[in-house]
């Protein structure tokens, strides 16, 4: 089992506002007799604005001493996340989970936009004092 993130608690109370069930903590997803683990597997409930839509969430701190190397593990774990999901749980979107930290921080710089746009990045922008979700990308 991965060891969780520092925002693990958190990121669950923040989908949780804003209308999500977490419905697997974290998500196993299975390829090929390998498992990786995403930290959360959030679900709208039946009959909210967004019925039956599925995510997984993928929880990043950037708080270690370089960004720029928070940054390459992430966008690798992003990538095969993506790849994964694509092929067993093709209706499920990625997303990455930040602080508003991290967002004002490295993503803001122009390496953090061009990573967002080049690999297509969904972001999960979360507060982690009221924790609540602050925006969500796209």
């Amino acid at each position: 089992m991965p060891q969780r993130d520092i925002f693990h608690d958190v990121v669950i109370d923040a989908p949780v506002a804003d209308g999500w069930t977490i419905t697997d903590d974290p998500l196993r997803l299975s390829y090929g007799g390998r498992n990786v683990y995403v930290d959360l597997g959030p679900e709208m409930p039946i009959g909210a604005e967004k019925d039956n839509r599925k995510i997984a969430v993928e929880i990043k701190s950037f708080i270690g001493e370089s960004d720029i190397h928070e940054l390459e593990i992430a966008l690798g774990q992003y990538e095969l996340y993506q790849g994964i999901l694509e092929q067993v749980e093709a209706d499920r979107e990625l997303y990455m989970a930040v602080s508003t930290f991290a967002f004002e921080g490295i993503f803001s710089e122009p390496i953090g936009q061009l990573m967002i746009t080049r690999a297509n990045l969904r972001l999960m922008i979360f507060d982690d004092h009221t924790k609540r979700v602050a925006k969500w990308i796209p």
